[in-house]
Formats: C-alpha cells, sequence, structure tokens
C-alpha cells in the first residue's frame, strides 16, 4: 500500500519530479517529464507498478528527514540496532540527464541496506528486458522497453528475483556507496558515469542561488521562501511551463472519484504563479512564463485552452487506466484532462492581471506580446454572453459564474489600463464601455441583496470561495459592505467545523459529480488575506498558524486537507497551495505594516523540515 500523501517528498531537476516515501520507496517518477508515462507507479497501485526501494534491512526508524538548505537535496537518518547510515537523494540539474542519485553515508556502526528494482515503463504496463552489462567502471544494469531505456550504476547490483531485482550491501562508519539511476532514449548509448561529488555540490549551488535572491517579509518567511521553491521546482526549465502538481489522480476523497491529472499547465495557476514570484523578485522567471504563454496560446484565439502539456502541446484527451487499483483504492485513475475543452471565462482576466503586473514591473511589451493580449480580449468580446465551467472546471451545466465575470471585467480593466498608462494601441473607448457594462450587470444579478451577499452564479442562492478573488482584482474593496456580507455567508455556510474552507457545496448538483470534497487548501489562504485586509489580523493569523501546519515537515502542502482523518488529500505538492499560501504570507506582511499597528512577533521563524521527527 501506498505511504499517506504527507509522507512523500518531492526531488525535482526542473524536468521532471519524484515523490520518495519516508520508508525510503521512491513510488511515482515519469521520466523525462512531468507529463511522460511513469516508469514508477507504486503510487497509484502496488510495487509491481513499479518502485525503487532503498532501506535498512529490517526494523529501522527515521528520526530525522529534511532538505538540506534551501534546496531539494533529501536527507534522511535511519538508526537501526546495529548503526546509522545518512541517505542523501536528489536529481541532479545542471548535467542535462533525467537521474536520481541515492547516497548511502555510515554515521556508526554497520548498516545491513536492501534495495528492489522494480521499472514498469508506460504506466506500469510494459516490463522491460534488463541485463547485467560490463562497461569501464565495473557492471551496471540495464533496462530497456520499446524507445526508453534505465541504466543503474554504483554499489553491488541488485539481481533479479521474480520479476524485479533485489540487492543487499552493507555499510559502516566512514563508508560511502553512490548509487544513480538513469534515463536515456533506448536507441542511443547509456550516458557517462556521474560525478556524484560534482553533482551534488552543482545541485546544491543552483537552489542555494536560486533561493537567495527571494524577498520574503519577515512572518513566515520560512514557509514562503519553501513555497516558491516548490513553484520553481514544477517549473520546466527549458520550456517555462508550470505543471499544477507532478501526480495525477490522488484523490480529493478517500475512495472517491474526483481523481484529476494535474501534470499540465494550466493558464490561470501559471499566472498566478507569475504573480507570487513577480512578487518576490523572480522577474526573470515571470518573463520566462510569459514567453512560454506566448507559444502555447499562439494561433487563432478561437482554439484557447485552459491548459497545454509542458511544452505548449494541445492534446491531452482523458483516458482512464485500469491496470491501476488507485490511490488506497480510490478509481478511476486518469490520464489526460477532459477540463481542457471546457469554456472557462476566467483565464482571460487572470493571465491579463498577471501580464499587467509584468508591465507595471517595467517589462516591455514586444511585437509579439501585445498583439496576442489584443487577440485574447476579441476572443472574450466574442464571448461575452457566453456562460462557461467556472474556475472549479464544473461537469455540470454551464452558467454565468459570478467570478468568472468578475475576471472578464479585471481583463478588459487591464487592458484599458495598458493604453493609457503605458501607451499601447486598442479600442480604449470600447474596452471601457465593456468593462462598465460588466460591472453594473455583476452587481445587477451576481449579488443578492435579500442574502447580503455574492452568489455562485447568476439566479443561484449558493456561495463560492472563488468570490473571495473580487478584491483581489480590484472589484470592490476587501472592506466593502457587499463583500463583508459574502464572507459571512461563506463562513456561516462553507466554513467546516475544522476552520477550513470549502470551495462550493457540492450537494448543489452544479458539479455533475458524486457529492464530497475535503477543504480546499487555497481557499482558505485567501479567507486569511480577506480577514488580514479588513483588520481581522487575531482570525486570519490563527488561520495561517494552522494551515502552515498542514505542511509535512518538509514544508509541502497537497491540494486538499482531510481534517477528520489528519491527512492530506488531493495531488500533492500542489502548486495553486502554496502560491495561495506566499499571497497570504504577504497580505499578513502588508497588514503588519500598516500605520498604528505594533510590529509583529515574527511567526514561522522554524520550519517543521528544521525539527526532528
Amino acid at each position: 500500500m501506498a505511504a499517506p500523501i504527507e509522507d512523500y517528498a518531492l526531488v525535482s531537476d526542473l524536468h521532471t519530479g519524484a515523490l520518495i516515501s519516508r520508508r525510503g520507496s521512491i513510488d511515482w517518477l515519469c521520466l523525462p517529464r512531468f507529463d511522460s508515462p511513469s516508469v514508477f507507479g507504486a503510487l497509484l497501485g502496488t510495487k509491481d507498478h513499479g518502485r525503487w526501494l532503498l532501506a535498512p534491512e529490517g526494523d529501522a526508524d527515521v528520526v530525522h528527514r529534511s532538505y538540506t538548505g534551501s534546496t531539494f537535496i533529501l536527507q534522511t537518518r535511519w538508526v537501526t540496532a546495529t548503526g546509522t547510515v545518512l541517505v542523501t537523494e536528489f536529481m541532479p540539474v545542471a548535467d542535462g540527464l533525467a537521474s536520481i542519485v541515492r547516497r548511502v553515508e555510515g554515521i556508526s556502526g554497520t548498516v545491513d541496506m536492501r534495495q528492489e528494482l522494480e521499472v514498469r515503463f508506460n504506466y506500469g504496463t510494459v516490463l522491460p528486458w534488463m541485463r547485467r552489462d560490463p562497461y569501464p567502471h565495473g557492471e551496471r544494469l540495464l533496462a530497456i522497453a520499446g524507445p526508453s531505456a534505465l541504466v543503474l550504476r554504483g554499489g553491488n547490483l541488485p539481481v533479479a528475483q521474480d520479476h524485479r531485482h533485489v540487492g543487499r550491501f552493507q555499510v559502516s562508519a566512514g563508508e560511502r556507496v553512490d548509487l544513480e539511476l538513469t534515463w536515456f532514449r533506448s536507441h542511443s548509448a547509456a550516458p557517462g558515469l556521474t560525478d556524484v561529488d560534482a553533482a551534488l555540490k552543482a545541485t546544491a549551488a543552483y537552489w542555494e542561488s536560486w533561493a537567495a535572491s527571494c524577498e520574503p517579509a519577515p512572518r513566515y518567511a520560512p514557509a514562503v521562501r519553501r513555497s516558491l521553491l516548490v513553484l520553481r521546482a514544477l517549473t520546466h526549465e527549458s520550456t517555462g511551463g508550470i505543471v499544477a502538481a507532478p501526480t495525477t489522480s490522488l484523490p480529493e476523497v478517500a475512495g472517491g472519484e474526483r481523481n484529476w491529472d494535474y501534470r499540465y499547465c494550466w493558464l490561470r495557476d501559471a499566472a498566478l504563479t507569475l504573480e507570487a514570484m513577480l512578487g518576490h523578485g523572480y522577474a526573470e522567471e515571470a518573463l520566462q512564463w510569459r514567453n512560454w504563454l506566448l507559444r502555447a496560446v499562439a494561433g487563432d484565439p478561437e482554439d484557447l485552452q485552459i491548459m497545454y502539456a509542458v511544452d505548449g502541446a494541445r492534446d491531452l484527451p482523458e483516458r482512464i487506466l485500469t491496470q491501476f487499483s488507485g490511490y488506497r483504492g480510490a478509481v478511476p485513475v486518469r490520464v489526460g484532462n477532459r477540463a481542457v475543452s471546457q469554456y472557462q471565462a476566467d483565464v482571460v482576466g487572470e493571465v491579463m492581471v498577471a501580464l499587467a503586473k509584468l508591465r507595471d514591473r517595467g517589462v516591455a511589451e514586444d511585437h509579439f506580446s501585445w498583439p496576442l493580449q489584443r487577440a485574447l480580449m476579441s476572443f472574450l468580446e466574442r464571448h461575452l454572453e457566453e456562460k462557461d465551467r467556472g474556475i472549479w472546471e464544473m461537469r455540470g451545466e454551464p452558467q454565468h459564474f459570478t467570478h468568472s465575470r468578475v475576471m472578464m471585467w479585471a481583463a478588459f480593466d487591464r487592458a484599458a489600463a495598458a493604453v493609457r498608462t503605458h501607451g499601447l494601441d486598442g479600442p480604449v473607448e470600447l474596452w471601457d464601455a465593456l468593462r462598465d457594462g460588466l460591472r453594473e450587470e455583476i452587481l445587477d444579478r451576481g449579488y443578492n441583496a435579500e442574502l447580503g451577499s455574492f452568489t455562485q452564479y447568476y439566479g443561484s442562492a449558493e456561495v463560492d470561495a472563488a468570490l473571495l478573488q473580487l478584491p483581489q482584482v480590484g472589484f470592490l474593496p476587501y472592506g466593502d459592505e457587499r463583500m463583508l456580507g459574502t464572507v459571512a455567508r461563506l463562513e456561516k455556510d462553507l466554513l467546516t467545523d475544522s476552520g477550513l474552507l470549502l470551495r462550493y457545496s457540492t450537494h448543489s448538483g452544479v458539479d455533475g459529480l458524486p457529492t464530497g470534497e475535503n477543504p480546499f487548501l487555497a481557499c482558505s489562504f485567501w479567507l486569511v488575506e480577506q480577514y488580514a485586509a479588513t483588520g481581522r489580523m487575531e482570525e486570519a493569523t490563527a488561520l495561517m498558524d494552522q494551515l502552515v501546519g498542514y505542511s509535512n515537515e518538509l514544508g509541502l502542502l497537497s491540494e486538499e486537507y482531510d481534517p477528520v482523518g489528519n491527512t492530506m488529500a488531493g495531488n500533492f505538492p500542489q502548486a495553486f497551495s502554496h502560491l495561495a499560501l506566499v499571497r497570504a504570507a504577504d497580505a499578513l506582511n502588508t497588514a503588519d505594516r500598516q500605520p498604528g499597528r505594533p510590529s509583529p512577533v515574527p511567526t514561522g521563524a522554524f520550519f517543521p523540515s528544521e525539527r526532528s521527527t
């Protein structure tokens, strides 16, 4: 059985990422990209779907696990009855290879180590041909199937046993064993042996240098820094695309059907990530994302999608992988995402808001970027009256979602500002008129005076946590009485006994899915921002502390949290949760700087990864 979600660590080489459990098993890895088929898929089934276990033989305790500094170099200290070992695991970021290095160092005594390697290409369906192969530095183990191949080097190579390879070796105090598993195309020669010391040094230097540019405010600085690092780790270095998560089909509810593939680049998520990056000194990464966006959406605006593959590819058909039994029995397991064909009216607004912030930071538009934005605005004009599926990708009937209409308002608002403030060309009078018309419509049809709140969609009596974004984009002040009334409704209808906010009521049937899901963490971070902006600092801080406390000891957050089972839920680690954490921390730090407020004692000064486990 797969480990609890919170027991996993992420290591990344900026092209893909592996999940490693506290028990030393790599249970999820797609090679060579985030959205490639899995090589290790035990996370969604059994070990027979692929895994690489490395751990002490017999009884052993993990006494400490953390990343080294501001990196994704994972260190795990194991203690057994006969000694102690330190296992260091990382994916080199500078050599252009897709590989994982696992270094075992003896600290005291002598420890018997065990490894089990089960390679299963193509989502656990292809058993490779494996052979031992001599090369100048000894022997290596090759696994080949179709276009893909892996090579394992280092230590005593494991031997074949029941369609897997099992090996044992001893490590005594002062000894070191390096293992490296590298992917390559089967028609090419296997890559040369890595200098592990040099790769470790270069990888540490990369992450530490990147983190050194971070500009966190005092409160929650460790959590903000780690969240920004997660966003970087989920960014494909070559293309600039940002995946929503490195996993697919981790369920939103235990045993449920709300299981989606998040290994793609949502325009919305990436736009919000751009804002988080910009706010903390990462203009270059934001510009890289803009260039990815321009390439991905280039062409006829009518072909605009809400998500794309890492390289900007458009074909992401959803299918069910019946070979997997699902994470702890949650089926179906999906790859691809049917929501790719949905019309979600808010997306253009999210993109325009993010690009406006980039523009306001002094990044000039070029001959490609502004004409493309104008084309997006023309697309929005043509679809002005069309109902959509909303930010939550409803699979029920389309509606005029209030949040979507507000984001359309924001798109026209930012486009008009680009002309007036930055001297760009465009039909500013038309955009002004469309913006003002949308505002009047939203206040008339999206606000229910009887209920004293905005509603999820026109004609509905329900509320939606996405309404918390209205003041975030400047539609209304945070303290407007209509927003305060909406917050009161959200607290009454969607706030759980645990103090966490649901996205919306799944009992209304609007999403076309079975009822029930756990609280979506980003929504509660939005509530922190709302509280901070309206002077409810005690509540904001308490909720923020609670949310940051849901991080595992490595500072990673999932999509949702099950407060009853006290466990993470949904895909992991989730970019949306981490970027919302950054926004909430920024809001708290901004509120602290308001005139008349005493200087706060920094919160989150010690991150969970700094504690013993």
